[in-house]
């Protein structure tokens, strides 16, 4: 019988879609669990793919669109400080893909990648892909989830071909400040490999804080990915974007035609609308996430769980005790009617966290939260396991 490559088989499954799976079509429960914003996609980017797709839809440069690469030229100067040409701007099929292709340009078998951990899954699938092997280095939780630098540099071998930095950052939602973000720069460069820099959250930031706008900074050392799923509610429109130096700008986009031909038109043009037209649905949902966190733990905290404010993102990292499991705890929650994706999705070593998504609904967040509290309180956070049904709200 034929089989599978090694590299692919090599890549795990995903631990969030575990959850998701698992839940897929039972009634009552209250969804926590995927970072799928509940908003629907502004009506003035509907119509624009409309009337793209009426106007009809073609192969078009394997870069993507010009005038989108143009306003996405645009929003970069405006809202992250970034002076590029639209040549090295590549239109992605969203975030993920984007990631894949950059390494796909710079990441041979038998290669090194370092990763957060904890850190958002797709990484790990993506450098096994590749051929090559993961090196983690630690996001620590006493300190806002931020890495230590030193650490970052120690894990640096002749083999390492990238680093990713993910800020904001998915699960945690921290914010690397800007020395943490030179710092990383500085490594890359001293050592002559790629950052991919994963800044798909860089407008769902709160409290004053800034994303990290690495390429503005880093040389020909980084590349960066941005994404419209989170901003603007289009995680179904599979559509993002890279940013990348002069040397990498050309590949990337032989890669694209590689691999997806070219992105749809259709979305091409809803994003076009995205970054042109009103942006006071942006204002909105990233409002409504921060109210969303204070009030999540706002019930944590009557019950007697302090939990940090995440500064960006739409997700909240709760601490169980020591050595529990989150797994079984996220699978003892499904039975009390809530949905919430375990740590030991995103973490070979902060496994004794849950991660609520405050992209939910209102109604979610209040009462799923609610019994969250109830359950770590009844299971001495989650050391134990409680009967079906029995936390309530």
């Amino acid at each position: 019988m034929p089989k599978v490559s090694e590299a692919a088989a090599a890549v795990p499954g995903s631990g969030i879609l575990e959850i998701f799976h698992m839940i897929a079509g039972r009634d009552g429960i209250l969804h926590l669990e995927i970072g799928q914003p509940d908003f629907p996609t502004p009506s003035h980017i509907i119509e624009a793919a409309a009337t793209s797709a009426r106007a009809g839809s073609g192969y078009c440069d394997r870069a993507g669109i010009l005038s989108l690469r143009s306003v996405i030229q645009e929003k970069l100067a405006r809202v992250n400080g970034i002076d590029v040409d639209a040549d090295q701007v590549i239109i992605t099929q969203g975030g993920v893909q984007g990631c894949s292709a950059v390494l796909s340009a710079v990441v041979r078998p038998g290669d090194e990648v370092l990763i957060p951990d904890p850190g958002w899954p797709n990484f790990e699938m993506l450098v096994r892909l590749q051929g090559a092997s993961p090196v983690y280095y630690s996001l620590d939780p006493t300190n806002d989830w931020l890495p230590e630098p030193t650490e970052v540099e120690s894990l640096i071998s002749n083999r390492t071909a990238l680093i990713i930095m993910n800020s904001p950052a998915n699960p945690t939602g921290a914010l690397f400040p800007d020395p943490l973000v030179d710092r990383f720069i500085e490594i890359a460069q001293r050592h002559d490999v790629t950052l991919l820099s994963d800044e798909v959250y860089d407008e769902l930031i709160y409290d004053g804080g800034k994303p990290a706008n690495a390429f503005s900074r880093g040389g020909e050392h980084v590349v960066s990915v941005y994404s419209f799923s989170k901003t603007y509610s289009m995680t179904g429109w599979r559509v993002g974007y890279l940013v990348a130096p002069d040397w990498l700008a050309p590949t990337l986009s032989r890669i694209q035609e590689t691999v997806v031909s070219c992105i749809s038109t259709v979305t091409q043009a809803a994003g076009e609308a995205a970054i042109t037209g009103p942006q006071d649905a942006v204002t909105m949902m990233s409002d409504t996430y921060r109210r969303r966190r204070d009030r999540a733990i706002e019930i944590l905290a009557a019950e007697g769980f302090e939990v940090p404010p995440p500064a960006a993102g739409f997700f909240l990292m709760v601490p169980l005790a020591e050595g529990a499991d989150s797994k079984q705890g996220a699978l003892n929650l499904i039975d009390q009617g809530v949905a919430l994706s375990p740590g030991t999705a995103y973490s070979y070593t902060a496994t004794n966290y849950l991660r609520i998504s405050l992209a939910s609904s209102d109604h979610a967040i209040e009462h799923g939260v609610a019994r969250v509290a109830k359950w770590l309180k009844a299971t001495d956070r989650g050391m134990t396991t409680v009967p079906a049904g029995s936390i309530v709200s």
